[in-house]
């Protein structure tokens, strides 16, 4: 089978959807008949490549930011007079979104725009001749499946989020669906992916996805379906650990293609991981070509305002810091008691990680360190300067706290800023630009680098197989198998010999360790929201100035007042009403109550200890 070189079209195309998707506005193919349409290769290909681009864009929008501002990890303080956005960032970090919260609004319209894209795509290629524009079956066989895999990625997403969604599979449709059945939903899902497995390419290549790179394989397929039935406990209250289990076994044996566990921690992100053997699904960037969500999430919005003349990124502008991770210590220095949250905290327990070296770009695309904290210096022509505040009013010292400090002394703990201004307590609202550790996890690299914003965006590794099948090992009592396959992944983080490895006889690991290794491990990759869901404490659990939830209706995100005035056939999550019902105080029936909550998905106590074999 001919393989297509889909980075290159991705790329060469413009991804099609780096304007469309930014622009609800525009005027799309989608309307033009499709006899009109589709003149030449070309024009299939741009059908075919239209949603991917969509899903790329997806990645940076909702779906990652309930899946990392809504738990212990990330956070987007309020640092002086920016972003506090109207507090929409704080009802991210406290549970407290609302049904008229423009966010909430988008996972739906977004991600069903991308939806019906795919939706367009099967449909119209489905009724075209291969041969007629140079393809054989079996090529548009792929596309079809590839596409509808990229469909049931799309409908995974919304359902982790959302749970209570309409099924859509036709094109065009004026019908207004209703929801599907949770388990319903969690079905086609399984049957899309099973359907499309063995129609798909496999990776034969020992160098990576190369052009590859943005296509759905059997390998990134099967990776899904292992996503899917991991977290089936408390999407649909079942137990699919032995489906999980038999798909990461294949796929860390190989039969889904080549892959493995690159030796550096840094494979997978930096600017040439389309050799990376670690990506199992990645969607192509390019500087000057498909950028725009590197720019943003990945690379602008990850770092101080003032940071590239660290960094030696000259291009343009400034940074503008919308995320950084959440403190491990309070105002006197002291670190939080609680168990959740402080990831600085949790990868000092192993002080010898490579990971926590402060960044620094060493020339010729390479880099060392994963994380920005301290000062900033940086050479000029008048010797060495250092990164200030955005209107130069103190120089950085980057903190595993969250107050205003402003040039208070690096030696204290307590903050004592010139100006006066006082910091009541730790919390959202009280935040400089020196509070929190900045995550870079893709490298910000130099402008005369070759390899500056060339990353690929890394959407699933085999890493998380590896650990999905070490929570397996953990929950049938195969502790010390559990340690061996985290090990796999752990050791390119260690010298040789260290101790920071496990033992791999069992002793080590407690269910909080592999929560925080798995914190570890993908901190930041947008998956911290679900992981905690799927351990059980997303609700229950505390961080940072965030207490527990009254109640489990957070669970999953409500309707938008929007999405429900346009289909009335659409019904609230049942759990956001039952809030409303005891929020307003109205007749207070105990036994409606008890009976609500019975017959409430997202009520249950967490099924994730019936792990037990």
């Amino acid at each position: 089978m001919k393989t297509f070189k889909l980075k290159n079209i991705f790329l060469g195309l413009g991804m099609l959807a780096s304007v469309g998707c930014t622009d609800l506005s525009e005027t799309t193919y989608d309307i033009v008949p499709q006899d009109g349409f589709y003149q030449t290769k070309e024009n299939v290909l741009q059908a075919f490549v239209r949603p991917f681009g969509h899903g790329y864009w997806l990645c940076c929008r909702a779906m990652y930011w309930f899946g990392e501002l809504s738990a212990d990890h990330y956070m987007t303080v309020q640092r002086e007079e920016h972003w506090y956005n109207g507090g929409e960032y704080f009802r991210y970090h406290y549970h407290t979104w609302t049904v008229d919260d423009w966010y909430v609004n988008a996972i739906w319209e977004d991600t069903y725009r991308g939806i019906i894209q795919c939706n367009a795509s099967i449909s119209d290629i489905s009724k075209l001749n291969p041969a007629k524009f140079g393809f054989s079956q079996q090529e548009f066989d792929d596309f079809i499946s590839q596409t509808r895999v990229l469909r049931a990625w799309m409908y995974m997403s919304i359902f982790d989020l959302v749970h209570n969604i309409p099924i859509v599979t036709d094109y065009p449709t004026t019908e207004l669906s209703a929801q599907s059945d949770p388990k319903e939903t969690f079905a086609f899902i399984e049957q899309e992916l099973l359907e499309s497995l063995p129609v798909l390419q496999k990776k034969e290549s020992n160098n990576g996805n190369g052009l590859k790179q943005g296509q759905w394989t059997q390998g990134a397929c099967a990776a899904l379906l292992v996503r899917l039935y991991m977290n089936a406990s408390w999407w649909i209250d079942e137990d699919k650990t032995v489906e999980a289990e038999k798909y990461s076994e294949k796929i860390i044996d190989g039969e889904y293609g080549f892959y493995d566990i690159d030796n550096r921690w840094d494979a997978p992100f930096d600017w040439d991981n389309d050799k990376s053997n670690e990506l199992l699904f990645g969607y192509p960037s390019s500087f000057g070509g498909m950028h725009w969500l590197y720019d943003y999430e990945m690379f602008w919005q990850v770092a101080p305002f003032l940071s590239p003349k660290y960094f030696g990124f000259t291009d343009w502008g400034n940074c503008n810091p919308k995320y950084a991770l959440q403190p491990g210590l309070d105002l006197n220095g002291n670190e939080y008691s609680f168990e959740n949250g402080k990831p600085v905290r949790k990868f000092m327990k192993y002080p010898d990680d490579v990971r926590l070296k402060k960044y620094k770009n060493l020339g010729n695309s390479k880099r060392e360190g994963m994380f920005l904290y301290g000062d900033l210096p940086y050479e000029t022509a008048n010797g060495t300067e250092y990164v200030t505040s955005d209107n130069g009013a103190y120089k950085l010292y980057i903190r595993d706290q969250v107050g205003i400090f402003r040039d208070t002394d690096p030696a204290s703990f307590s903050p004592n800023p010139s100006s006066g201004t006082q910091t009541p307590k730790s919390a959202m609202a009280y935040g400089d630009q020196n509070s929190g550790w900045c995550l870079i996890k893709y490298p910000i690299y130099r402008s005369d680098d070759a390899g500056k914003i060339e990353s690929d965006y890394a959407l699933i590794r085999l890493a998380e197989i590896y650990y999905y099948l070490a929570e397996i090992r953990f929950y049938q009592g195969r502790k010390a198998e559990a340690e061996k396959l985290l090990n796999y992944v752990r050791k390119r983080y260690y010298p040789a010999g260290s101790s920071s490895l496990y033992p791999e006889n069992g002793s080590a690991l407690t269910e909080q360790e592999l929560l925080d290794e798995w914190g570890r491990e993908f901190l930041g990759e947008g998956l911290r929201r679900q992981t905690l869901c799927r351990f059980g404490i997303f609700n229950s659990g505390t961080w940072w100035d965030k207490e527990p939830d009254s109640d489990n209706h957070t669970m999953w995100i409500p309707l938008s007042r929007i999405t429900l005035n346009t289909n009335p056939n659409l019904k609230q999550n049942s759990i956001t009403l039952l809030r409303r019902l005891l929020k307003n105080s109205l007749a207070f029936n105990p036994t409606l109550i008890k009976q609500f909550l019975t017959n409430s998905k997202v009520a249950r106590t967490n099924s994730r200890k019936s792990f037990t074999h």
